[in-house]
């Protein structure tokens, strides 16, 4: 399970580290213009977009560096649940725009998420 857990873990994080720089370093109408899955941007400002993909590079260092670093680990489910909450927030943002389709990426990384919290709150938690 500790496998699992941490296998999981760092994909989300290098996910998640990717996608939130790419949106603190990419300008909204580039990111609107990358394709139909960056359409989401219009909906948000300069510093809305900006803010999101802040918020995702600090929930993948909250993910790993607490935990590898033994310092405050119980910021790793923490973490874990802002990424579902955030992604909630991504699911919800899809169904208003009518993108039913993207929804389901959103909902798969809410699941991944959530086995996170779950699995580090409970049967392999860190803190003792």
């Amino acid at each position: 399970m500790n496998l699992a857990l941490w296998t999981v873990t760092g994909l989300l994080a290098a996910a998640y580290l990717l996608g939130g720089a790419f949106k603190v370093i990419t300008p909204r109408e580039k990111i609107a213009a990358s394709g139909s899955s960056g359409r989401w941007v219009e909906d948000f400002s300069d510093g809305g977009v900006k803010a999101i993909g802040a918020l995702e590079v600090l929930a993948a260092a909250g993910l790993v560096l607490p935990a590898v670093l033994d310092i405050a680990p119980l910021l790793v489910p923490l973490a874990a649940l802002g990424l579902v909450l955030l992604m909630m927030g991504a699911a919800i943002t899809r169904i208003r725009r009518h993108e039913t389709k993207l929804v389901v990426v959103d909902l798969v990384y809410v699941v991944l998420a959530g086995f996170v919290a779950w699995g580090r709150f409970g049967p392999e938690s860190f803190i003792s």
